[in-house]
């Protein structure tokens, strides 16, 4: 089915909304155990975050170990400081579970994250790639889990492993959504586990699909979920840089029972319902049925949803912006525009534990990926949106889409 030549959003005003710093590094920095071989091996050049979960006292990255130098993968930091400070990093649940960052491999423990997401029952899922050096020689030296800790206690509650057929020898996952819908009561400790992942797979790619109260897995791909070799190059602000990557951008929307996701490499939004991934393994042969939500005016990787109206918010990487767009009204607004601290947002987050305001991790990855950052510079930003009036897009951010997608259009 054709796309209608609808505008849904548009370039470039002014958005009259702010954005408050809510913290910044030039480097990340860590409090260190007393460990020389840690302090020896500290490349902070090396070390970018791209992952973001808001806690309700405690914000907490994902910073995966995409090239050697990383102390800790998962670190967190308190909410409760003044904005704008750049806070030495906690590494979660405690150092024991890092000991990658002094070249010793445990399996048991954080090898390399790339995103962490919390459910309702107040536990912290981490999603372990098991992949060192990604960006330079992709060692896989762990396979892949999920590591559920109680955000009360900061223990180890669950491990999830991945069955080996549904990986591939280029798997690298690296974001995730959790769909509680299926629970009558989410927060009831004997429910926590009827829950569904939605994994991305980016450079093999593909969803896999877990579901927590069978503790199985299955494995879905499609078309739609590769990079687009036309759409593999990027420009922040006269920096330009080549990364061929698939499906990475994942939210979910519970009302509409529709995942959204986007490759990297690529200029257009899609969907698949819910319901069809979680009704267990496609049979062979099948096609999924996805949808193309619309195309936006350049890639972008961080993407979310507010439940409260289904709008979804996403974050265009020419344009330094956060941009939202409602498809039910089909309304759209410019959130944020700003040319120095929405550089490569690699998380856009609607924040539950934070009255629904919009968040974003800004780094200067590309400048990371280059080798060309300075220490001289802030490189890394949370940030939140922090006022309510937004102003209408001219085109064109988003172009609206209908129908079944269709792969010989890709």
């Amino acid at each position: 089915m054709g796309t209608r030549a609808l505008l849904l959003c548009a370039w470039l005003a002014m958005a009259t909304a702010s954005l408050e710093v809510v913290n910044q590094w030039s480097f990340l920095q860590f409090d260190f155990p007393p460990d020389p071989v840690l302090l020896e091996k500290f490349q902070p050049e090396n070390t970018v975050p791209t992952g973001l979960e808001i806690g309700w006292d405690r914000l907490y990255l994902g910073i995966p170990r995409l090239r050697a130098g990383v102390p800790a993968t998962l670190a967190w930091v308190p909410r409760s400081l003044p904005p704008g400070v750049s806070p030495v990093l906690q590494a979660y649940p405690d150092w024991s579970w890092h000991s990658a960052g002094r070249g010793d491999i445990n399996c048991t423990g954080l090898i390399s994250v790339y995103r962490i997401r919390a459910d309702r029952c107040n536990r912290l899922w981490v999603l372990d790639s098991g992949v060192v050096t990604s960006l330079d020689d992709f060692r896989r030296v762990c396979p892949p889990k999920i590591l559920i800790f109680d955000m009360a206690t900061d223990r180890l509650v669950r491990s999830v492993y991945f069955p080996r057929e549904l990986l591939r020898p280029s798997s690298l996952l690296t974001n995730l959504v959790l769909d509680d819908t299926r629970s009558s009561s989410p927060r009831l400790s004997a429910a926590c586990d009827n829950i569904f992942a939605y994994i991305t797979d980016t450079v093999a790619p593909g969803i896999i699909v877990y579901d927590g109260r069978r503790d199985n897995a299955w494995r879905v791909t499609h078309a739609s979920m590769y990079p687009d070799p036309d759409l593999g190059e990027y420009d922040i602000g006269g920096d330009r840089f080549t990364l061929m990557d698939g499906i990475v951008g994942l939210t979910h929307s519970p009302a509409q029972g529709l995942v959204y996701y986007q490759p990297l490499a690529t200029d257009r939004l899609f969907s698949v319902s819910t319901a069809v991934l979680a009704a267990g393994p496609p049979a062979e042969g099948t096609d999924l049925p996805v949808n193309l939500v619309g195309r936006k005016s350049s890639q972008g990787l961080g993407i979310a949803v507010d439940p409260r109206d289904d709008t979804i918010i996403f974050s265009p990487i020419a344009e330094t912006a956060i941009a939202a767009w409602n498809p039910i009204a089909n309304t759209h607004k410019v959130l944020a525009q700003d040319p120095e601290k929405l550089q490569f947002c690699a998380e856009v987050r609607w924040a539950e534990r934070d009255n629904g305001a919009v968040w974003a991790l800004s780094t200067r990855f590309h400048k990371f990926f280059k080798r060309s950052v300075s220490k001289h510079e802030i490189n890394v930003r949370i940030v939140r949106v922090v006022e309510s009036g937004f102003v209408s897009l001219q085109p064109h951010v988003l172009r609206r889409a209908a129908g079944r997608f269709n792969a010989t259009r890709y």
